[in-house]
């Protein structure tokens, strides 16, 4: 079992702290604008500047809240992406590719903000009683769509992306996704090197968008047979359904997070409305109130989330296993995520619950040493 460094031990216990300070903060800016009055202030300024058109006036407002709140934000996105992975080692990124990255982020972000926020306002203006619901099942088409476009439109806007560039290697990566059963994959390498020394794999995509992207980084550093475990992993994602089940399941918890956020923003607004300035949840001035209430309650059910992403995750390990045969392999391939990106391997309990998506480095090496099911996949 690999033990941590001194450095990946501060990594860690840092990490924790500024996680904790990220969200107390992304909490309190759409608290501040929503108690300060800024969010009706926001309202009257792009209702004159739409001159009283409905559809232009909820557009703009989405657009320049999404661009108001990533302001706010940057400070700490600053530190904990580009002058935090520098004094540990991680980053090889210029500060003039953080600068173009962030930028890029907030305009994607805002143009989105733009087209999605008077989905929900036009439905509440339509049903005040079941806006939440008819929101909820909007979202299933929008989470798809979503998925669908973002590897061809948006991810290339931060990374170059193209084959695998040692031909042998593709030729093996397409093997074992003909044997895992997916026909018609594509596997592509990003050029992350430019950003981070650090190692990735993950699978993206939609439908006819479906690819298994691999950081050259992890090329470069892991051994051919560590590689096939790894991709081996991401290939059961898709086998076993985890990115489809996601598109099913994303909008029943968006559409309980809308009804929870009804509720609590008609009680606030009916007790604050002299302070928050709003009299009706119809209003587009209650976005930054709802906005603090659904993130409140994203940080409530967190761990439960979290949970089940561990859950998938080890049955992509178990996939990966089955597909390749290698625990050896395997659990050579997450020593070296250890210590590549400054891992350790029993983290904080803290960690367990709030932020791990995957099971411990610790638990997955230690269950690859274990495993020895004869099932295996031809």
């Amino acid at each position: 079992m690999p033990s941590p460094s001194d450095k990946a031990l501060r990594y860690h216990i840092s990490g924790n702290a500024l996680f904790a300070a990220a969200t107390l903060w992304t909490l309190a800016v759409p608290f501040m604008a929503a108690f300060s009055g800024f969010g009706a202030t926001l309202r009257d300024l792009v209702t004159r500047l739409a001159r009283d058109r409905w559809f232009v006036a909820v557009t703009l407002y989405g657009a320049i809240w999404t661009i108001v709140a990533s302001i706010a934000n940057l400070p700490l996105a600053f530190y904990a992406s580009y002058v935090r992975q520098h004094a540990y080692g991680l980053s090889t990124q210029t500060l003039e590719k953080w600068t173009v990255d962030a930028a890029v982020g907030i305009a994607v972000s805002s143009v989105v903000a733009a087209l999605v926020t008077w989905i929900p306002y036009f439905l509440i203006r339509r049903s005040q009683a079941r806006w939440w619901l008819w929101t909820g099942l909007a979202s299933l088409p929008l989470t798809a769509l979503l998925l669908l476009v973002a590897p061809v439109w948006i991810d290339p806007l931060f990374n170059r992306f193209g084959p695998v560039k040692d031909e042998s290697l593709e030729r093996e990566l397409l093997s074992l996704a003909s044997r895992a059963g997916i026909e018609g994959s594509r596997v592509l390498e990003v050029e992350k090197s430019e950003d981070t020394k650090t190692v990735n794999a993950y699978v993206t995509g939609f439908a006819t968008t479906k690819r298994i992207v691999l950081w050259d980084t992890i090329i470069a550093k892991l051994s051919r047979d560590e590689l096939m475990f790894v991709m081996g992993h991401e290939m059961g994602h898709y086998v076993l359904g985890h990115v489809a089940r996601a598109v099913i399941l994303v909008p029943p918890c968006i559409t309980f997070g809308l009804f929870v956020s009804d509720r609590v923003a008609r009680r606030l607004i009916a007790r604050w409305s002299r302070r928050l300035r709003i009299t009706d949840l119809a209003d587009v001035a209650s976005l930054p109130l709802m906005v603090f209430i659904f993130t409140l309650g994203s940080v409530v059910v967190s761990p439960a989330i979290l949970a089940y992403s561990r859950y998938v995750e080890h049955e992509a390990d178990v996939f990966g296993l089955a597909l390749t045969r290698s625990p050896n392999a395997a659990a050579r391939a997450f020593v070296r995520l250890h210590d590549e990106n400054l891992g350790v391997a029993r983290p904080t309990a803290f960690y367990r619950v709030f932020r791990a998506s995957h099971p411990s480095l610790g638990d997955r090496i230690d269950f690859c040493n274990e495993w020895n099911d004869p099932r295996t996949i031809p």
